[in-house]
């Protein structure tokens, strides 16, 4: 069930990809298709000698994930396509493996040499232009929330929302404006409720039960600071966010 061992020169392994184990169970049973059969498709149509039926049966249960080779393979033999058996993808690499392209695709499409957009990849550090940045989210179908996350906005994001809740939330707009595309009202409306909400929630829990109550819950509100605030913005979005 276990694949070989890595040789001791050879270059690390990249991440495996968040594998959605439910959709691989559910599209083999679509198809009438045992575990062996995959296994065996997996073997003999991708060279991958190692698959047993065990190995299938424990993606599926999400004991393991399959690497991004096994998981090419494994579409294969399902015949979808990768996207379709990811979770929710998080990095520029799984977004470029849910859209099925190579990473010569996406350097080509974008204008970057590839051995500067795999370095990309490797570091989740993306580094382009606004034309290029542009064309990439285009190319992989980005929404803004997986716009910013991808391009390594996220943590400076986090930083100016707990700021803007926690302090005067009006000195915030311009500077979020900046690193997220959108319009000023919104961003005003989004800040205000979440400084309202932060603040009201540090009050009610101060009365019911102290201090300790009271850091507990804004650490908690804090911590998930980027998503209260997509959350609103998208309440506040005819077409989402």
């Amino acid at each position: 069930m276990r694949r070989p061992p890595a040789q001791p020169n050879q270059p690390p392994v990249p991440p495996t990809p968040p594998f959605n184990a439910p959709a691989a169970r559910r599209l083999r049973a679509a198809l009438n298709m045992g575990p062996e059969h995959v296994a065996y498709g997996m073997r003999v149509s991708y060279g991958l000698p190692y698959v047993t039926p065990d190995l299938v049966i424990a993606w599926e249960r999400g004991v393991t994930s399959p690497s991004n080779p096994e998981l090419t393979a494994l579409a294969g033999v399902l015949w979808c396509s990768p996207g379709e058996l990811l979770g929710r993808p998080r990095t520029l690499r799984e977004h470029r493996m849910a859209r099925g392209l190579a990473p010569e695709d996406v350097a080509r499409a974008v204008g970057h040499e590839l051995h500067a957009y795999l370095r990309m990849e490797e570091s989740d550090d993306w580094r382009g232009t606004e034309r290029q940045t542009s064309a990439l989210a285009d190319l992989l179908g980005l929404s803004l929330p997986d716009f910013v996350t991808v391009t390594g906005r996220d943590s400076k994001l986090a930083d100016l929302l707990r700021s803007a809740v926690t302090t005067r939330w009006q000195a915030y707009v311009r500077p979020i404006g900046k690193l997220v595309p959108l319009d000023r009202r919104l961003v005003e409306d989004a800040l205000q409720e979440l400084h309202r909400e932060y603040h009201g929630q540090m009050v009610a829990t101060l009365s019911w039960g102290g201090d300790s109550g009271s850091s507990a819950a804004g650490r908690e509100f804090l911590d998930r600071i980027v998503d209260h605030f997509w959350t609103r913005v998208s309440d506040r979005s005819p077409g989402g966010v």
